[in-house]
């Protein structure tokens, strides 16, 4: 596959239910027992950050959703951030590019002057390459499970996380 001959489009030009059907061929349909959902609960994703990837047929290959959160510390300040998840890609067609399409995409559209902090919860071996690390969040906490090796942050100056907190969504 050429990713170049893969199309970028906003994930609120796609139909929600198959959005849902290709995360659950992705991830299976138990994946809403994950603790990445309860970190996001009750907020929605934010379309200007959000994309799906087409394939060369214009079939929807993948999605990459961005979710506001925050990381209450513990003083109860919190420290608003993206949650970037799923980033989903259909099965056969892993291993293709589209994942890194859709990461760029989310990564250009982010505004760099106003730049938050990105957090996720993922394999870093595949994240790393787009500057997440776990170093920073070895003191955070998830309303749930998790492999704490695979809660990462990108962010320009990792010195202004907090070392410790609780991870939820960002309800203003």
């Amino acid at each position: 596959m050429d990713v170049a001959a893969a199309t970028l489009i906003p994930l609120e030009a796609v139909e929600p239910a198959m959005i849902e059907a290709l995360l659950d061929r992705a991830f299976g349909p138990d994946r809403r027992a994950r603790t990445s959902y309860k970190v996001r609960e009750s907020v929605d994703w934010l379309p200007a950050l959000s994309f799906a990837v087409l394939d060369e047929g214009d079939m929807l290959a993948g999605t990459i959703q961005v979710w506001p959160v925050a990381l209450t510390d513990a003083e109860g300040r919190r420290h608003p951030m993206l949650m970037v998840g799923p980033v989903a890609v259909v099965p056969e067609r892993q291993g293709e590019g589209f994942g890194h399409a859709l990461m760029a995409a989310m990564q250009s559209a982010i505004d760099k002057s106003a730049a938050l902090p990105q957090v996720l919860v993922g394999d870093p071996e595949y994240y790393a390459r787009f500057g997440f690390t776990a170093a920073p969040t070895q003191g955070w906490q998830l309303p749930g499970p998790f492999e704490r090796h695979r809660l990462m942050v990108r962010c320009d100056n990792p010195g202004v996380l907090p070392d410790e907190g609780m991870l939820g969504p960002w309800i203003g």
